[in-house]
């Protein structure tokens, strides 16, 4: 088995592994709660922006925040956890740093080729215009071209359940005020 393949398959395990532990042994402040859950809300929004505009293995998503990032579902999971690390303990993010770049970056090269795969002459133009994680300022069009794909879909939203990000944003940082006082 490649380590891709390893990656792949520990991602979702180690996350809620290191999501029950961090519940457990969290121990914010008021200020830790409030810089880390205003990241964490940054990150369910670019997430639920994200499962707005993308229909898998359908089209290749360029609209919305797929005109930044070629990979916005990752960065706003990347900045829910960084957001929940600092909440919890600045230290904590190294780990999720670490977390990310081992497990998350072999999945997004695995999902780099398949994408490219599926649709070649799209995506060539794409990923030398959109960067892979980090987003770009400004959205990028193709020459000519107004925005692609349509505008974000809530049915999509709904069909991906990307709410359950929201939800459990709002139970986690409940916990965590309950954890603060």
């Amino acid at each position: 088995m490649t380590y891709s393949e390893t990656a792949k398959r520990l991602r979702l395990p180690l996350g809620f592994i290191l999501g029950i532990a961090y519940l457990i042994f969290a121990r914010p402040t008021t200020l830790t709660l409030i810089v880390g859950g205003v990241i964490a809300l940054v990150g369910v929004l670019v997430r639920g922006w994200a499962s707005g505009h993308i229909s898998k293995n359908e089209r290749l998503a360029t609209s919305g925040p797929y005109a930044h990032t070629r990979n916005p579902l990752y960065f706003g999971s990347f900045l829910i956890a960084a957001g929940f690390a600092v909440a919890a303990h600045w230290g904590l993010l190294l780990l999720v740093v670490a977390f990310f770049a081992l497990i998350y970056a072999p999945t997004m090269e695995r999902e780099r080729v398949n994408i490219s795969g599926r649709f070649p002459e799209a995506y060539e133009a794409y990923s030398a215009n959109v960067p892979s994680f980090v987003p770009r300022p400004t959205p990028w069009r193709a020459a000519g071209e107004t925005e692609r794909g349509g505008g974000f879909s809530s049915a999509l939203y709904m069909k991906h359940g990307e709410w359950k990000a929201g939800l459990t944003y709002v139970l986690a940082m409940a916990w965590l005020t309950w954890r603060a006082i």
